[in-house]
Formats: C-alpha cells, structure tokens, sequence
C-alpha cells in the first residue's frame, strides 16, 4: 500500500472507533453514572497520552491567559460535556438512531459557525446542512409518532446526543480562536487531563462505588478510553499526516456507518428504513461538506 492509502485507511480506522462510541456508550450507560463514567475515561487515557508524548518527545505549550481559558472550556464542553451527554442520551436513545445524529457532526459545524462567527453560507454548506437536518428528522420524527410509538423518552435520548454533537463543535470553533497553536497531542493530553479535573468533582456526588460494579460498564469505559480516544488519535493524526484535510473528512462518514451497523451486529437492533433513510442524507451531507472543502482548498492554493 502506498502512503496516500494508508492515510485512508489510518482516518478510516479512526472513524469507525467514533461509531463505536455510540454503542459502548449504551454498555456504559447501563452500569456507571454519566460523570464517573467520563471521569475514568480521562483518568486512563490521560497517563498513556502523556506517555505517548514523551515517547515523540512532546511538550506542553505555554499559553497566556485568554488561551489557557479557551483551552478549560474547550475540555468542558468538547470532553467532558460531550461524554456526559453522549452516555446520558444512550440511556433513552437507540444507538442508531444516536449514529445517525452524531454523523452530522461536519454540517452542525458550518451552521454554527455560519451563525456564530458570520462565515458566508456557500452553496455546498447550505445543502450539507439541509441534508443533516433531513437525516436527524427521519430518525427523530417519524410516522409512528403520530400513534404515540416513539415514546418522549427516546426523542429526549436523541435531543441529548445532538447536544453532545453541539458540544463537540463548540471544542472544534473554540479552537479557531487559539492565539498560540497547540499540536494535537499535546491538545488532546490536555483534553483528557482537564476533562478529568472537571468531571471528578460532580462524579464524587454520583457515588459510583456504593452501587453494583458493573464489569460489562467498567469493560467499556476502558475500550472508550484506550480505543477511540488513545488508538483513534494516533490513526487519525497519523493518516491526517498522509492525505489532504478535505480528504480525511471525507473519512467522517463511516461515523453513522459503522454505529448503525455495530448498534444492529452487538446491541441487535433493528434497522429501520427510517434509519436507513437518515444515513443516506447524512453521507450526503458530509459529502457535500468535504467538496466545499476540496474547493476551498484548491482555490488557496491557486492563490
């Protein structure tokens, strides 16, 4: 394989952990509270993050103030409050309905930052956002609602993991806005480090150890944190290094993939048409958004 497919491959890998994110949350919803569950995620990936850099020889940046802050909040709302959310809305949500949501992650970005920090809607934007929208609502709305099948609790479990999905780029826009530029291993150890700082405190209130220790849970906690979180970094970064930034988005697709088809193979699940339905639009969409990208990049580099 030459360096370009292994780029692919790496990312790709990388993609499919995320998806599977989605159904060990379940597991891991089932037996920990949201905050203990995050809590220990960090508590172990940050040591072998740490390891990691010091193995490339790595080192934390200084930052100033107004860095320092953004970097607390982008550990706030991208991992803690991403995991947290995540865990609480699989308590209610399937997981591929929740797939399907957390797949619309590259379009809720261009929306947010449309709104947020005024960037002109390009076309291609625009019809990946609309097609993200299509694909949410055919999970989240559906025939069967107007029987009174699809119960409050499940459209609550779908609100909190598009919450999660709002979090994640909140982490992605804060870090625009970072004066001094942090490498993304250092970034991701930091990540990991706050995350834990932050979530610890309400994790003590949850009292994880006066209950039934869930192994099936703990089990999971320590795939999220060696797997997706450790493992998926280093593919992601190392197929980044190999392909184009458009290209590795285009990558980001096998998110709703791989978390229906792993929600129907382990958790067996049915699959809907609806759901069927809703990644189909949702790989339009990021489609869409990875040729915005392929343009935008071309046009700088004609520049």
């Amino acid at each position: 394989m030459n360096s370009r497919s292994i780029g692919y491959l790496f990312c790709a890998l990388a993609m499919i952990g995320v998806g599977s994110t989605v159904v060990v949350s379940k597991t891991i919803a089932a037996g920990l509270p949201p905050f203990s569950a995050t809590a220990l995620r960090f508590a172990i990936a940050f040591p072998v993050l740490v390891l990691i850099m010091r193995m490339r020889g790595a080192t934390f940046p200084r930052l100033n103030r107004r860095d320092t802050l953004l970097v607390i909040a982008q550990a706030g709302a991208g991992s803690v409050g991403y995991t947290v959310l995540l865990i609480s809305g699989m308590r209610l949500a399937s997981a591929a309905d929740a797939g399907v949501i957390a797949g619309t992650l590259p379009a809720v970005t261009a929306a947010v930052a449309m709104i947020a920090f005024g960037e002109r809607p390009r076309p291609a934007l625009l019809g990946a956002i609309l097609l993200a929208t299509a694909g949410v609502l055919s999970c989240t709305v559906r025939l069967d609602d107007i029987a009174g099948a699809r119960t409050v609790r499940a459209l609550a479990g779908d609100a909190l993991v598009f919450a999660a999905v709002v979090c994640e780029v909140l982490f992605i826009l804060l870090n625009r806005k970072l004066k001094t530029p942090v490498p993304a291993l250092p970034l991701s150890a930091l990540m990991s480090g706050i995350g834990f700082a932050v979530a610890v405190v309400p994790a003590l209130f949850e009292k994880p150890w006066l209950g039934h220790v869930d192994v099936a849970a703990i089990s999971g906690v320590i795939y999220y944190a060696l797997v997706p979180t450790v493992a998926g970094f280093v593919l992601w970064y190392a197929g980044a290094a190999r392909i184009s930034g458009a290209e590795a988005s285009l990558t980001t697709a096998l998110v709703p993939v791989s978390a229906v088809a792993l929600a129907a193979w382990l958790l067996r699940e049915p699959v809907s048409l609806a759901q069927l339905g809703g990644v189909t639009c949702v790989l339009g969409a990021v489609l869409l958004a990875s040729m915005d990208g392929f343009v935008r990049a071309r046009r700088r580099v004609s520049v």
